[in-house]
Protein backbone atom coordinates (compact mmCIF):
# COMPACT_ATOMS: atom_id res chain seq x y z
CA UNK A 1 0.00 0.00 0.00
CA UNK A 2 1.47 2.94 -1.17
CA UNK A 3 1.88 6.34 1.44
CA UNK A 4 0.03 9.05 1.13
CA UNK A 5 2.56 12.04 -0.16
CA UNK A 6 2.23 15.36 1.23
CA UNK A 7 3.16 18.50 0.26
CA UNK A 8 5.42 21.09 1.54
CA UNK A 9 3.35 23.28 3.62
CA UNK A 10 1.79 19.82 4.98
CA UNK A 11 -0.87 19.35 2.40
CA UNK A 12 -1.82 16.07 0.90
CA UNK A 13 0.33 16.78 -2.64
CA UNK A 14 -2.75 16.85 -5.09
CA UNK A 15 -2.83 13.83 -7.52
CA UNK A 16 -4.42 14.17 -11.08
CA UNK A 17 -8.09 13.89 -9.05
CA UNK A 18 -7.43 16.34 -6.55
CA UNK A 19 -6.52 18.72 -9.92
CA UNK A 20 -9.70 17.48 -11.80
CA UNK A 21 -11.60 18.27 -8.37
CA UNK A 22 -9.95 21.74 -8.08
CA UNK A 23 -10.70 22.64 -11.53
CA UNK A 24 -14.60 21.81 -10.51
CA UNK A 25 -14.56 23.90 -7.60
CA UNK A 26 -13.28 27.14 -9.41
CA UNK A 27 -16.07 26.15 -11.66
CA UNK A 28 -18.62 25.49 -8.64
CA UNK A 29 -17.07 29.17 -7.28
CA UNK A 30 -17.65 31.21 -10.43
CA UNK A 31 -21.59 30.14 -9.93
CA UNK A 32 -21.87 30.53 -7.56
CA UNK A 33 -20.39 34.17 -7.72
CA UNK A 34 -22.45 34.82 -10.32
CA UNK A 35 -25.61 33.46 -8.48
CA UNK A 36 -25.37 35.12 -5.85
CA UNK A 37 -24.66 38.42 -7.92
CA UNK A 38 -27.66 37.94 -9.88
CA UNK A 39 -29.69 37.62 -6.56
CA UNK A 40 -28.09 41.43 -4.91
CA UNK A 41 -28.71 42.47 -8.72
CA UNK A 42 -32.14 41.62 -8.53
CA UNK A 43 -32.92 44.08 -5.54
CA UNK A 44 -30.75 46.69 -6.56
CA UNK A 45 -30.35 47.06 -9.96
CA UNK A 46 -30.97 44.31 -12.86
CA UNK A 47 -28.57 46.08 -14.99
CA UNK A 48 -26.08 46.20 -11.84
CA UNK A 49 -25.44 42.61 -12.43
CA UNK A 50 -21.30 41.78 -13.30
CA UNK A 51 -22.14 39.39 -16.55
CA UNK A 52 -24.74 42.02 -17.96
CA UNK A 53 -21.99 45.32 -16.63
CA UNK A 54 -19.22 43.29 -18.33
CA UNK A 55 -20.88 42.30 -21.27
CA UNK A 56 -22.48 46.11 -22.03
CA UNK A 57 -18.38 46.83 -21.90
CA UNK A 58 -17.84 44.26 -24.54
CA UNK A 59 -20.37 45.59 -26.44
CA UNK A 60 -19.00 49.14 -26.36
CA UNK A 61 -16.10 48.04 -27.60
CA UNK A 62 -16.68 45.75 -30.41
CA UNK A 63 -15.83 47.05 -33.46
CA UNK A 64 -18.79 47.46 -35.68
CA UNK A 65 -18.00 45.27 -38.48
CA UNK A 66 -18.13 42.69 -36.45
CA UNK A 67 -21.46 43.93 -34.38
CA UNK A 68 -22.72 43.98 -37.86
CA UNK A 69 -21.58 40.75 -38.48
CA UNK A 70 -23.39 39.03 -35.26
CA UNK A 71 -26.69 41.31 -36.71
CA UNK A 72 -26.86 39.35 -39.88
CA UNK A 73 -25.74 35.98 -38.36
CA UNK A 74 -27.96 35.58 -34.76
CA UNK A 75 -30.23 38.06 -35.58
CA UNK A 76 -32.16 39.21 -32.39
CA UNK A 77 -30.81 36.89 -30.90
CA UNK A 78 -27.29 37.96 -31.26
CA UNK A 79 -27.18 39.77 -27.17
CA UNK A 80 -27.66 35.95 -26.10
CA UNK A 81 -25.41 34.63 -28.16
CA UNK A 82 -22.40 37.51 -26.39
CA UNK A 83 -23.64 36.53 -22.62
CA UNK A 84 -23.26 32.88 -24.04
CA UNK A 85 -19.62 33.59 -25.09
CA UNK A 86 -18.82 35.75 -21.66
CA UNK A 87 -20.29 32.72 -19.45
CA UNK A 88 -17.99 30.27 -21.38
CA UNK A 89 -14.83 32.45 -21.66
CA UNK A 90 -15.82 32.82 -17.73
CA UNK A 91 -16.10 29.57 -17.06
CA UNK A 92 -12.38 28.55 -18.91
CA UNK A 93 -10.95 30.90 -16.76
CA UNK A 94 -12.94 29.69 -13.30
CA UNK A 95 -11.00 26.22 -14.04
CA UNK A 96 -7.67 27.85 -13.72
CA UNK A 97 -8.51 29.91 -11.13
CA UNK A 98 -9.35 26.38 -9.28
CA UNK A 99 -6.01 24.82 -10.49
CA UNK A 100 -4.21 27.69 -9.09
CA UNK A 101 -5.89 27.72 -5.38
CA UNK A 102 -5.20 24.14 -5.28
CA UNK A 103 -1.73 25.45 -5.15
CA UNK A 104 -1.99 28.77 -3.43
CA UNK A 105 -5.26 28.98 -1.76
CA UNK A 106 -5.16 32.28 -0.90
CA UNK A 107 -4.05 33.38 -4.25
CA UNK A 108 -6.96 31.49 -6.06
CA UNK A 109 -9.55 33.40 -3.49
CA UNK A 110 -7.70 36.68 -4.77
CA UNK A 111 -8.10 35.97 -8.23
CA UNK A 112 -11.94 35.50 -7.85
CA UNK A 113 -11.93 39.15 -6.04
CA UNK A 114 -10.11 40.73 -8.63
CA UNK A 115 -12.79 39.83 -11.38
CA UNK A 116 -15.55 40.92 -8.59
CA UNK A 117 -13.68 44.21 -8.70
CA UNK A 118 -13.74 44.03 -12.44
CA UNK A 119 -17.43 43.58 -12.27
CA UNK A 120 -18.04 46.45 -10.03
CA UNK A 121 -16.35 48.62 -11.87
CA UNK A 122 -18.21 47.83 -15.10
CA UNK A 123 -21.21 48.09 -13.61
CA UNK A 124 -20.54 51.63 -11.76
CA UNK A 125 -18.84 53.09 -14.98
CA UNK A 126 -22.48 52.41 -17.11
CA UNK A 127 -23.41 55.28 -18.32
CA UNK A 128 -26.60 54.43 -16.80
CA UNK A 129 -25.53 54.22 -13.26
CA UNK A 130 -25.81 56.74 -10.71
CA UNK A 131 -25.02 55.06 -7.00
CA UNK A 132 -22.31 53.34 -5.90
CA UNK A 133 -24.66 50.80 -4.93
CA UNK A 134 -23.85 49.22 -8.37
CA UNK A 135 -20.79 47.86 -7.51
CA UNK A 136 -22.49 45.65 -4.19
CA UNK A 137 -23.71 42.24 -6.41
CA UNK A 138 -20.33 41.61 -7.91
CA UNK A 139 -18.74 42.45 -4.89
CA UNK A 140 -21.13 40.25 -2.67
CA UNK A 141 -20.95 38.00 -5.50
CA UNK A 142 -17.44 37.83 -5.68
CA UNK A 143 -16.79 37.17 -1.79
CA UNK A 144 -18.94 34.07 -2.30
CA UNK A 145 -17.19 32.64 -4.49
CA UNK A 146 -13.87 33.42 -2.92
CA UNK A 147 -14.79 32.07 -0.06
CA UNK A 148 -16.47 28.52 -1.18
CA UNK A 149 -13.04 28.36 -3.34
CA UNK A 150 -10.96 28.78 -0.23
CA UNK A 151 -13.26 26.14 1.49
CA UNK A 152 -13.74 23.51 -1.02
CA UNK A 153 -9.23 23.54 -2.16
CA UNK A 154 -8.66 23.91 1.80
CA UNK A 155 -11.00 20.48 1.95
CA UNK A 156 -8.88 18.41 -1.07
CA UNK A 157 -5.61 19.57 0.98
CA UNK A 158 -6.23 18.88 4.35
CA UNK A 159 -3.61 16.96 6.20
CA UNK A 160 -5.00 13.83 6.90
CA UNK A 161 -3.29 10.85 5.69
CA UNK A 162 -5.11 7.51 4.33
CA UNK A 163 -8.29 10.00 3.88
CA UNK A 164 -8.13 10.83 0.16
CA UNK A 165 -11.58 9.19 -0.32
CA UNK A 166 -13.27 10.64 2.71
CA UNK A 167 -11.64 14.21 1.47
CA UNK A 168 -12.95 13.80 -1.47
CA UNK A 169 -16.30 13.46 -0.69
CA UNK A 170 -16.42 15.83 1.61
CA UNK A 171 -15.88 18.21 -1.93
CA UNK A 172 -18.11 16.80 -3.58
CA UNK A 173 -20.49 17.47 -0.73
CA UNK A 174 -19.94 21.00 -0.03
CA UNK A 175 -19.41 21.21 -3.70
CA UNK A 176 -23.35 19.96 -4.81
CA UNK A 177 -24.84 21.27 -1.51
CA UNK A 178 -22.92 24.84 -2.45
CA UNK A 179 -24.48 24.29 -6.16
CA UNK A 180 -27.98 23.74 -5.31
CA UNK A 181 -28.42 26.70 -2.93
CA UNK A 182 -26.92 28.71 -5.47
CA UNK A 183 -29.12 27.33 -8.03
CA UNK A 184 -32.46 28.47 -5.96
CA UNK A 185 -30.80 31.97 -5.35
CA UNK A 186 -30.42 32.28 -8.87
CA UNK A 187 -34.25 31.40 -9.55
CA UNK A 188 -35.36 33.58 -6.98
CA UNK A 189 -33.39 36.49 -7.94
CA UNK A 190 -35.01 36.24 -11.86
CA UNK A 191 -38.32 35.72 -10.30
CA UNK A 192 -38.31 38.27 -8.08
CA UNK A 193 -38.08 42.34 -9.60
CA UNK A 194 -36.72 44.56 -8.27
CA UNK A 195 -38.35 47.68 -6.53
CA UNK A 196 -37.30 49.85 -9.60
CA UNK A 197 -38.53 47.45 -11.83
CA UNK A 198 -42.13 46.96 -10.53
CA UNK A 199 -42.46 50.36 -10.07
CA UNK A 200 -41.81 51.03 -13.64
CA UNK A 201 -44.22 47.93 -14.53
CA UNK A 202 -46.61 49.55 -12.50
CA UNK A 203 -46.02 53.30 -14.23
CA UNK A 204 -46.63 51.78 -17.56
CA UNK A 205 -50.04 50.32 -16.71
CA UNK A 206 -51.15 53.66 -15.26
CA UNK A 207 -50.39 55.56 -18.42
CA UNK A 208 -53.76 56.67 -20.37
CA UNK A 209 -53.34 57.37 -23.74
CA UNK A 210 -54.43 61.39 -24.64
CA UNK A 211 -56.95 60.93 -28.32
CA UNK A 212 -54.08 62.53 -30.46
CA UNK A 213 -55.50 66.41 -31.61
CA UNK A 214 -54.14 65.13 -35.43
CA UNK A 215 -55.37 61.59 -35.62
CA UNK A 216 -54.25 59.51 -38.33
CA UNK A 217 -56.14 59.27 -41.49
CA UNK A 218 -58.10 55.76 -41.90
CA UNK A 219 -56.12 53.19 -43.32
CA UNK A 220 -56.81 52.88 -47.38
CA UNK A 221 -58.85 49.69 -47.49
CA UNK A 222 -56.61 48.62 -50.30
CA UNK A 223 -53.43 49.00 -48.61
CA UNK A 224 -53.66 45.15 -47.03
CA UNK A 225 -54.02 42.85 -49.51
CA UNK A 226 -55.29 39.64 -48.85
CA UNK A 227 -52.26 37.20 -50.45
CA UNK A 228 -50.91 34.48 -47.85
CA UNK A 229 -47.49 35.40 -46.88
CA UNK A 230 -47.24 38.75 -47.23
CA UNK A 231 -46.05 40.71 -44.09
CA UNK A 232 -49.12 42.62 -42.72
CA UNK A 233 -49.20 46.46 -43.21
CA UNK A 234 -49.50 47.02 -39.99
CA UNK A 235 -46.79 45.40 -37.97
CA UNK A 236 -48.15 44.19 -34.56
CA UNK A 237 -45.72 44.58 -31.52
CA UNK A 238 -44.92 41.57 -30.88
CA UNK A 239 -43.07 40.84 -33.75
CA UNK A 240 -42.03 44.69 -34.60
CA UNK A 241 -38.19 43.90 -35.09
CA UNK A 242 -35.69 45.14 -32.12
CA UNK A 243 -32.43 46.06 -32.85
CA UNK A 244 -30.29 47.61 -30.28
CA UNK A 245 -27.11 47.64 -28.11
CA UNK A 246 -28.91 46.98 -24.24
CA UNK A 247 -28.34 43.84 -22.99
CA UNK A 248 -31.06 43.98 -20.29
CA UNK A 249 -34.00 46.25 -21.71
CA UNK A 250 -34.34 49.41 -19.52
CA UNK A 251 -37.73 49.56 -17.29
CA UNK A 252 -37.94 53.08 -16.79
CA UNK A 253 -40.03 54.56 -14.26
CA UNK A 254 -42.40 56.83 -16.05
CA UNK A 255 -43.20 59.18 -12.92
CA UNK A 256 -39.52 59.63 -12.25
CA UNK A 257 -38.65 60.18 -16.15
CA UNK A 258 -37.65 63.28 -17.13
CA UNK A 259 -36.63 64.90 -20.47
CA UNK A 260 -34.34 67.95 -20.91
CA UNK A 261 -34.11 70.05 -24.04
CA UNK A 262 -30.81 72.00 -24.09
CA UNK A 263 -27.80 72.68 -26.36
CA UNK A 264 -26.63 75.46 -28.71
CA UNK A 265 -29.51 77.97 -30.18
CA UNK A 266 -31.92 76.80 -26.75
CA UNK A 267 -33.44 80.11 -25.72
CA UNK A 268 -34.34 78.77 -22.29
CA UNK A 269 -34.04 75.04 -21.00
CA UNK A 270 -37.29 72.80 -21.01
CA UNK A 271 -37.54 70.00 -18.64
CA UNK A 272 -40.59 67.83 -19.16
CA UNK A 273 -42.51 65.03 -17.10
CA UNK A 274 -44.38 62.12 -19.43
CA UNK A 275 -47.91 63.70 -18.19
CA UNK A 276 -46.65 67.64 -18.94
CA UNK A 277 -45.61 65.83 -22.56
CA UNK A 278 -48.78 63.86 -23.09
CA UNK A 279 -50.92 66.98 -22.50
CA UNK A 280 -49.45 68.97 -25.39
CA UNK A 281 -51.22 68.75 -29.02
CA UNK A 282 -50.47 65.28 -29.68
CA UNK A 283 -50.61 63.47 -33.67
CA UNK A 284 -50.97 60.13 -34.64
CA UNK A 285 -48.95 58.69 -37.58
CA UNK A 286 -48.44 55.64 -39.38
CA UNK A 287 -44.68 55.22 -40.17
CA UNK A 288 -42.25 52.59 -41.06
CA UNK A 289 -38.97 51.98 -39.74
CA UNK A 290 -35.87 50.30 -40.86
CA UNK A 291 -32.69 49.47 -39.24
CA UNK A 292 -29.48 50.16 -41.32
CA UNK A 293 -28.01 46.78 -40.09
CA UNK A 294 -30.90 45.36 -42.46
CA UNK A 295 -29.50 43.56 -45.71
CA UNK A 296 -31.35 43.34 -48.60
CA UNK A 297 -34.05 41.78 -48.29
CA UNK A 298 -33.82 41.30 -44.79
CA UNK A 299 -36.49 41.56 -41.59
CA UNK A 300 -35.33 44.46 -39.62
CA UNK A 301 -37.88 46.70 -41.23
CA UNK A 302 -41.65 47.47 -39.51
CA UNK A 303 -44.66 49.90 -40.01
CA UNK A 304 -46.65 50.97 -36.74
CA UNK A 305 -49.01 53.37 -35.69
CA UNK A 306 -46.85 55.86 -33.78
CA UNK A 307 -48.85 58.39 -31.21
CA UNK A 308 -46.38 61.05 -29.49
CA UNK A 309 -45.53 64.57 -30.06
CA UNK A 310 -44.18 66.74 -32.65
CA UNK A 311 -40.56 67.24 -31.77
CA UNK A 312 -40.48 70.25 -33.71
CA UNK A 313 -42.95 72.28 -32.29
CA UNK A 314 -40.90 71.64 -29.06
CA UNK A 315 -37.43 73.05 -30.12
CA UNK A 316 -39.47 76.09 -32.00
CA UNK A 317 -41.14 76.49 -28.43
CA UNK A 318 -37.52 76.33 -27.21
CA UNK A 319 -36.11 78.77 -29.58
CA UNK A 320 -34.65 76.67 -31.57
CA UNK A 321 -34.01 77.36 -35.92
CA UNK A 322 -32.91 75.24 -38.00
CA UNK A 323 -29.83 75.68 -40.22
CA UNK A 324 -31.27 76.91 -43.30
CA UNK A 325 -33.17 79.77 -40.68
CA UNK A 326 -29.55 80.69 -39.57
CA UNK A 327 -30.17 78.42 -36.44
CA UNK A 328 -26.67 78.03 -35.02
CA UNK A 329 -26.73 73.84 -34.43
CA UNK A 330 -26.99 71.33 -37.14
CA UNK A 331 -26.98 68.30 -35.30
CA UNK A 332 -29.90 66.88 -32.84
CA UNK A 333 -28.14 64.51 -30.23
CA UNK A 334 -30.55 62.36 -28.45
CA UNK A 335 -29.18 60.22 -25.31
CA UNK A 336 -30.99 57.20 -24.31
CA UNK A 337 -31.08 56.40 -20.33
CA UNK A 338 -28.61 53.13 -21.38
CA UNK A 339 -26.36 55.65 -22.47
CA UNK A 340 -26.98 55.65 -26.14
CA UNK A 341 -26.26 58.55 -28.48
CA UNK A 342 -28.16 59.46 -31.46
CA UNK A 343 -27.52 61.85 -34.22
CA UNK A 344 -30.29 63.40 -35.99
CA UNK A 345 -29.80 66.19 -38.36
CA UNK A 346 -31.85 69.25 -37.26
CA UNK A 347 -32.99 70.44 -40.65
CA UNK A 348 -34.70 67.04 -40.99
CA UNK A 349 -36.66 67.25 -38.18
CA UNK A 350 -37.58 70.73 -38.89
CA UNK A 351 -38.47 70.53 -42.22
CA UNK A 352 -42.29 69.53 -42.10
CA UNK A 353 -41.96 65.86 -42.00
CA UNK A 354 -43.85 64.01 -38.76
CA UNK A 355 -40.78 63.70 -36.40
CA UNK A 356 -42.42 63.02 -32.97
CA UNK A 357 -41.79 61.84 -29.29
CA UNK A 358 -43.55 58.99 -29.49
CA UNK A 359 -45.14 57.00 -26.47
CA UNK A 360 -47.78 54.93 -28.35
CA UNK A 361 -47.82 52.69 -30.15
CA UNK A 362 -50.21 50.91 -32.04
CA UNK A 363 -52.91 51.88 -29.74
CA UNK A 364 -51.06 50.85 -26.43
CA UNK A 365 -48.04 52.79 -24.08
CA UNK A 366 -44.81 52.06 -26.11
CA UNK A 367 -43.79 48.45 -24.90
CA UNK A 368 -40.10 48.07 -23.00
CA UNK A 369 -38.42 46.64 -25.64
CA UNK A 370 -39.08 49.72 -28.06
CA UNK A 371 -38.18 52.40 -25.77
CA UNK A 372 -40.95 52.84 -22.65
CA UNK A 373 -41.96 55.47 -22.08
CA UNK A 374 -40.76 58.03 -24.73
CA UNK A 375 -38.81 57.18 -27.99
CA UNK A 376 -37.99 59.50 -31.23
CA UNK A 377 -39.61 58.64 -34.82
CA UNK A 378 -38.36 60.69 -37.66
CA UNK A 379 -39.62 59.28 -41.22
CA UNK A 380 -36.95 58.98 -43.83
CA UNK A 381 -34.31 58.38 -41.41
CA UNK A 382 -32.44 55.01 -40.38
CA UNK A 383 -33.40 53.77 -36.60
CA UNK A 384 -29.66 54.34 -35.88
CA UNK A 385 -29.50 58.37 -36.66
CA UNK A 386 -33.45 58.92 -35.45
CA UNK A 387 -35.10 56.18 -33.38
CA UNK A 388 -33.52 57.07 -29.84
CA UNK A 389 -35.28 54.70 -27.48
CA UNK A 390 -35.74 55.20 -23.82
CA UNK A 391 -34.74 58.80 -24.43
CA UNK A 392 -34.21 61.60 -21.64
CA UNK A 393 -31.93 64.45 -22.96
CA UNK A 394 -32.16 66.30 -26.42
CA UNK A 395 -28.91 68.11 -26.89
CA UNK A 396 -28.58 70.69 -29.87
CA UNK A 397 -24.82 70.86 -31.16
CA UNK A 398 -23.17 70.53 -34.51
CA UNK A 399 -21.88 67.41 -36.70
CA UNK A 400 -18.56 68.88 -36.29
CA UNK A 401 -18.43 69.49 -32.48
CA UNK A 402 -19.95 66.19 -31.62
CA UNK A 403 -19.62 62.06 -32.82
CA UNK A 404 -22.68 60.25 -31.74
CA UNK A 405 -22.42 56.57 -30.65
CA UNK A 406 -22.13 54.71 -34.06
CA UNK A 407 -20.30 57.50 -35.97
CA UNK A 408 -16.54 56.91 -34.17
CA UNK A 409 -17.17 53.05 -35.00
CA UNK A 410 -17.68 53.63 -38.83
CA UNK A 411 -21.04 54.46 -40.07
CA UNK A 412 -22.14 57.50 -41.45
CA UNK A 413 -23.30 60.50 -39.61
CA UNK A 414 -26.38 61.07 -41.81
CA UNK A 415 -28.36 58.51 -43.14
CA UNK A 416 -31.12 58.56 -45.59
CA UNK A 417 -33.42 55.56 -45.45
CA UNK A 418 -32.76 53.97 -49.14
CA UNK A 419 -35.35 52.33 -51.52
CA UNK A 420 -35.84 49.30 -51.38
CA UNK A 421 -38.17 46.23 -51.58
CA UNK A 422 -38.49 42.92 -50.47
CA UNK A 423 -39.73 39.65 -52.10
CA UNK A 424 -42.28 37.66 -49.03
CA UNK A 425 -43.79 34.86 -50.92
CA UNK A 426 -42.61 32.46 -52.21
CA UNK A 427 -39.90 32.14 -49.90
CA UNK A 428 -36.48 31.39 -50.92
CA UNK A 429 -36.28 27.53 -52.10
CA UNK A 430 -40.30 26.97 -51.99
CA UNK A 431 -41.70 24.51 -54.37
CA UNK A 432 -45.10 26.29 -55.76
CA UNK A 433 -47.06 23.95 -57.70
CA UNK A 434 -47.22 25.13 -61.62
CA UNK A 435 -49.49 27.56 -62.82
CA UNK A 436 -50.57 31.21 -61.53
CA UNK A 437 -48.50 31.98 -58.29
CA UNK A 438 -49.10 35.12 -56.66
CA UNK A 439 -45.53 36.95 -56.23
CA UNK A 440 -45.64 39.49 -53.57
CA UNK A 441 -43.83 41.77 -50.67
CA UNK A 442 -43.54 45.60 -50.06
CA UNK A 443 -41.49 48.14 -50.54
CA UNK A 444 -40.32 51.08 -48.92
CA UNK A 445 -38.82 54.85 -49.49
CA UNK A 446 -39.78 56.44 -46.07
CA UNK A 447 -40.65 60.48 -46.42
CA UNK A 448 -40.43 59.76 -50.81
CA UNK A 449 -43.01 56.99 -51.18
CA UNK A 450 -42.58 54.32 -53.77
CA UNK A 451 -44.39 54.93 -57.46
CA UNK A 452 -43.35 51.83 -58.81
CA UNK A 453 -42.68 48.32 -58.05
CA UNK A 454 -41.18 45.33 -60.90
CA UNK A 455 -40.68 41.50 -61.13
CA UNK A 456 -38.75 40.02 -63.44
CA UNK A 457 -38.58 35.66 -63.98
CA UNK A 458 -35.32 34.60 -64.59
CA UNK A 459 -33.46 36.68 -66.73
CA UNK A 460 -37.54 38.11 -68.77
CA UNK A 461 -38.01 41.36 -69.50
CA UNK A 462 -39.35 43.73 -65.61
CA UNK A 463 -42.76 43.32 -65.33
CA UNK A 464 -45.34 45.74 -63.62
CA UNK A 465 -46.32 44.63 -60.23
CA UNK A 466 -49.63 46.00 -58.65
CA UNK A 467 -49.29 48.21 -55.92
CA UNK A 468 -51.76 48.09 -53.31
CA UNK A 469 -53.29 51.51 -51.98
CA UNK A 470 -50.61 53.82 -50.25
CA UNK A 471 -51.30 54.86 -46.87
CA UNK A 472 -48.62 57.63 -46.74
CA UNK A 473 -45.65 58.30 -48.63
CA UNK A 474 -44.15 57.51 -44.98
CA UNK A 475 -45.29 54.08 -44.91
CA UNK A 476 -43.99 50.87 -46.67
CA UNK A 477 -46.74 50.08 -49.77
CA UNK A 478 -47.51 46.07 -50.73
CA UNK A 479 -47.52 44.58 -53.98
CA UNK A 480 -48.20 41.53 -55.88
CA UNK A 481 -47.17 39.93 -59.29
CA UNK A 482 -49.18 36.92 -60.43
CA UNK A 483 -47.00 34.89 -61.88
CA UNK A 484 -48.23 32.30 -64.70
CA UNK A 485 -44.93 29.82 -63.15
CA UNK A 486 -44.01 26.76 -65.40
CA UNK A 487 -41.94 23.69 -64.06
CA UNK A 488 -38.19 24.16 -63.38
CA UNK A 489 -35.76 26.28 -61.05
CA UNK A 490 -36.72 29.60 -61.38
CA UNK A 491 -34.98 33.17 -60.15
CA UNK A 492 -37.49 35.98 -59.37
CA UNK A 493 -36.28 39.68 -58.63
CA UNK A 494 -37.92 42.97 -57.83
CA UNK A 495 -36.88 46.16 -57.54
CA UNK A 496 -38.83 49.33 -56.83
CA UNK A 497 -38.38 52.73 -58.32
CA UNK A 498 -40.03 55.78 -55.27
CA UNK A 499 -41.67 58.89 -55.64
CA UNK A 500 -38.74 61.15 -56.42
CA UNK A 501 -38.00 58.75 -59.94
CA UNK A 502 -35.05 56.85 -58.88
CA UNK A 503 -35.12 53.15 -59.07
CA UNK A 504 -33.07 51.50 -56.86
CA UNK A 505 -29.72 50.15 -58.11
CA UNK A 506 -28.88 46.15 -59.24
CA UNK A 507 -25.75 45.94 -57.45
CA UNK A 508 -25.49 44.76 -54.09
CA UNK A 509 -23.47 46.76 -50.99
CA UNK A 510 -22.72 46.27 -47.41
CA UNK A 511 -24.99 47.49 -44.49
CA UNK A 512 -21.87 49.66 -43.97
CA UNK A 513 -21.33 52.53 -43.70
CA UNK A 514 -25.08 54.06 -44.41
CA UNK A 515 -27.18 50.73 -44.95
CA UNK A 516 -27.73 48.38 -47.60
CA UNK A 517 -28.88 48.74 -51.24
CA UNK A 518 -29.53 46.28 -54.19
CA UNK A 519 -31.95 43.67 -55.97
CA UNK A 520 -33.95 41.30 -54.16
CA UNK A 521 -33.74 37.69 -55.21
CA UNK A 522 -35.32 34.40 -54.29
CA UNK A 523 -34.53 31.36 -56.49
CA UNK A 524 -37.79 28.46 -56.33
CA UNK A 525 -38.81 24.85 -57.98
CA UNK A 526 -42.02 25.08 -59.82
CA UNK A 527 -43.35 21.46 -59.31
CA UNK A 528 -45.52 20.09 -61.74
CA UNK A 529 -48.98 20.07 -62.06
Amino acid sequence: MNPTRTAPDGGREPTRTDRLLAALGGLVAAYVSLAVADLVASRVRPEAGPVLAIGDAVVDRTPAALKDWAIRTFGESDKAVLLLGILSLLALLALGIGLLALRHRLLGAAAVAVFGGLGALAAVSRPDSDSALDAVPSLVGAAAGALLLYVLTGVLRTPRPGAARQDRRRFLIVAASTGFAATGAAALGRTVASPAEENAVASRAAVRLPRPASPAPPVPSGAQLNVPGISPFVTPNRDFYRVDTALVVPKVDADRWRLRLHGSGVREEITLTLRELMARRTVERDITLACVSNEVGGPYVGNARWLGVPLADLLREAGVRPPSEGGPADQLVARSVDGMTIGTPVEDVMDGRDALLAFGMNGEPLPFTHGFPVRMIVPGLYGYVSACKWIESVELTTFDAYDAYWVPRGWAAEAPVKTQSRIDTPRPFGRPAAGTVMVAGVAWAQHRGIRRVEVRVDDGPWQDARLAAEDSRDTWRQWTYPWAATPGRHTLTVRATDGTGTTQPERRTDTMPDGAQGWHSVVVTVEGA
